[in-house]
């Protein structure tokens, strides 16, 4: 079986609880594999003309290239912030089990 392109996407929000609401949504549609919660997290930014410092948890997204689209859409309708973080970042290398289990968790 070929591997997926992998990619881990990156995501803040405010509290464990939102974090694990959207993780679990996450995956109830198949577009990520796993989600791992960073709670601790301190986030300086400059928003709406105002410095923000907030604490957030970070979340730790793996899916795969082709699922981005729809883990957007997601973000859109569930994401607790008016403008949600998400970047992708490619996943170069990985051990080839856990990226064919990513593949396979995230087939529709």
């Amino acid at each position: 079986m070929p591997h997926p392109d992998a990619l881990v996407v990156l995501t803040t929000v405010s509290s464990d609880d939102d974090a694990v609401s959207l993780i679990r949504a996450l995956l109830d549609r198949r577009v990520v594999a796993c989600g791992t919660l960073l709670p601790g997290a301190r986030s300086l930014y400059r928003w709406e003309g105002k410095l923000a410092d907030e604490h957030e948890v970070v979340v730790v997204l793996k899916t795969r290239v082709d699922r981005l689209p729809e883990i957007e859409r997601a973000f859109a309708e569930l994401h607790p912030y008016k403008l949600p973080e998400l970047l992708a970042l490619p996943v170069v290398t990985g051990l080839d089990r856990y990226l064919a289990w990513i593949g396979e968790e995230t087939s529709p």
